[in-house]
């Protein structure tokens, strides 16, 4: 059984909320909307975490009741392993979350997804990838809004870009950076020969209107477009979709999934604000270079992580070498060991 103690503070967050409790009952608390609705999320973590750490505690005082019946009862043996597999899941959870205190973590994420070499297997590939992580999502219990979805010529996408809402949906996204790489296959031709395709996963955080981003106006080049693929009958009868391209660094960013072109605008405007934002922090915290690690071209050899489905069954990840045999279980959603043990492995500085 692992060690529980000490992941959490609950007399330092219990004060913690207390404080909280009481900007809430200001009188003029909700004179900034805003902030307002930040204190509530964050005191709704607060409280979930508290509870959390209580019952794992309880849990604790019952796991030493049952040791002293165990080797007398098999029932209450039964009882002690069932309980001992659920702190262990809970402590690895609290561990997770302990893990997450990056300026950032908190935050929002905005997640994009592009195929890259291997043709239609490439954007199967991304299709698949896109599944992955909005299954993640709702294990979760987060919320997800589609900002752009280019389909692939055959099938998959060409790209997407999504936000997620949710508790450290940046701090755990942010694990997934890089390049993806399958190996399996091929459904797309006669022969099923076995191919090799790849696609990257970008994230950046969603940040609040008060985080001031410069961007002048000289510095883009808007287009706009037709908009395609589902989205209601709006879709394809203007051109509201609208790419948004940052001339000194080169990003492109395209929204299309909102009624309007100015809404389009809007959400591409908040998307690039984001990746500019993540720019300039990596430059603080001099790690430049591990953001244009994680754009490598998205080929052989730059890859985080390996799925291979033919000749054998695995998923390895690169960084961690935490491997899974169970391909169809990661694929559909659970990655939640291969984000916890790159927290881990960052936090002691071996990545």
């Amino acid at each position: 059984m692992k060690n529980c103690g000490g992941f959490f503070d609950v007399e330092g967050k219990t004060a913690e909320l207390n404080r909280l409790e009481e900007q809430v009952s200001s009188p003029d608390f909700w004179n900034d909307q805003e902030r307002a609705q930040k204190t509530l999320q964050h005191r709704s973590r607060l409280e979930r975490a508290i509870s959390t750490a209580e019952r794992q505690a309880r849990l604790v005082d019952d796991i030493e009741v049952l040791f002293d019946f165990a080797t007398e009862d098999e029932g209450s043996a039964n009882e002690l392993r069932a309980s001992i597999a659920s702190l262990n899941t809970q402590v690895d959870e609290s561990e997770t979350q302990m893990l997450l205190g990056g300026e950032n973590d908190g935050r929002n994420a905005i997640v994009a997804i592009n195929a890259g070499a291997g043709g239609t297997d490439a954007q199967d590939w991304a299709g698949m990838l896109l599944r992955l992580y909005l299954r993640w999502t709702e294990r979760q219990g987060m919320k997800t809004e589609m900002i752009d979805y280019q389909p692939g010529e055959e099938a998959g996408i060409k790209s997407a870009t999504f936000r997620v809402e949710g508790d450290y949906a940046y701090g755990l996204l942010a694990s997934e950076v890089g390049v993806h790489r399958l190996v399996r296959q091929s459904p797309f031709n006669s022969g099923q020969s076995r191919e090799t395709s790849f696609a990257s996963v970008f994230v950046t955080p969603e940040i609040d209107e008060d985080i001031e981003v410069e961007i002048l106006e000289k510095d883009l080049r808007v287009d706009t477009y037709r908009s395609t693929g589902a989205g209601g009958q709006h879709i394809n009868t203007t051109d509201s979709a609208v790419r948004i391209t940052h001339l000194p660094t080169g990003i492109v960013v395209t929204c299309q999934n909102q009624r309007s072109q100015h809404q389009n605008r809007d959400v591409a405007m908040k998307v690039l604000k984001s990746r500019l934002y993540e720019i300039e922090l990596s430059k603080k915290r001099a790690e430049s270079d591990k953001l244009a690690e994680s754009k490598r071209d998205i080929s052989f050899g730059s890859q985080i992580r390996n799925y291979v489905l033919h000749p054998y069954r695995l998923v390895k990840d690169v960084r961690t070498k935490l491997e899974r045999s169970d391909v169809d279980t990661v694929l559909d959603g659970d990655i939640d060991g291969f984000i916890r043990e790159f927290l881990k492995e960052r936090a002691k500085g071996e990545l």
